[in-house]
């Protein structure tokens, strides 16, 4: 295997999934493909890849669950899904499940690997030298990369953890929807900004009780309350 580790591609069309295994290996990871959803979810289990791309219409079981079960395991390895369709319900939907970005077909491959670079990082967290922050019953760690509400753990994926981290890292500053896609996602609005209002969304669920730690500024974007 690949210094750079093990990427999981489950898709059924062999001219995508051959191309796509091309540019990751040329990048120099490794890279396993299924073409049906069982075995797809079955190698997600087994072989503990550091990331997974998706396609959400397969055969047995769609990405979509694929992804619902892996998180429902609490197993966040990132997942970026693959749709044929520019259907943003479709988008909305595996984000909503813990997906930590989307392409739509036809894509260009090296954006996907950019991409795929891109939440990888972001997984990986290198450790950072400031302390861990606190608001009201929140507390997130940099270094471990953990969220905590009144001490108990919180799970998150490495997308809605960097979210949060953005916003707590400067509390009371609004960050619009663009800044917020730039720094965390790494890309520019191309990608729309409703993918930052679905991982807000989803971070606000997760917190429980403690959503209002986030909070919405009409017209502009979102912010963090300063305690």
């Amino acid at each position: 295997m690949s210094d750079k580790g093990l990427i999981l591609v489950v898709e059924d069309e062999p001219a995508i999934s051959d191309l796509v295994r091309l540019y990751l290996q040329r990048d120099g990871f490794g890279v396993h493909v299924e073409r049906d959803g069982q075995a797809g979810l079955a190698a997600a289990r087994g072989l503990r890849p550091v990331a997974c791309v998706l396609d959400i219409a397969l055969p047995g079981l769609d990405g979509t669950e694929i992804c619902r079960r892996l998180r429902a395991a609490d197993d966040w390895t990132p997942v970026i899904f693959l749709t044929a369709r520019d259907d943003e319900v479709d988008r909305i939907v595996g984000l909503e499940l813990g997906a930590d970005d989307y392409l739509t077909k036809p894509f260009s491959p090296r954006e996907l690997v950019a991409r795929l670079r891109a939440v990888l990082r972001r997984s990986a967290g290198a450790p950072e030298p400031d302390r861990s922050r606190t608001i009201g019953r929140v507390r997130l760690d940099p270094v471990t990369r953990t969220v905590t509400v009144a001490g108990a753990e919180v799970g998150l994926t490495a997308t809605e953890f960097d979210l949060l981290a953005q916003l707590m890292a400067r509390p009371g500053r609004v960050y619009t929807r663009e800044e917020l896609l730039s720094s965390v996602w790494g890309y520019a609005a191309l990608g729309g900004t409703r993918t930052v209002d679905v991982h807000v969304a989803q971070v606000r669920a997760k917190l429980g009780d403690d959503a209002a730690v986030i909070r919405t500024v009409r017209g502009v974007g979102y912010a963090c309350v300063t305690s």
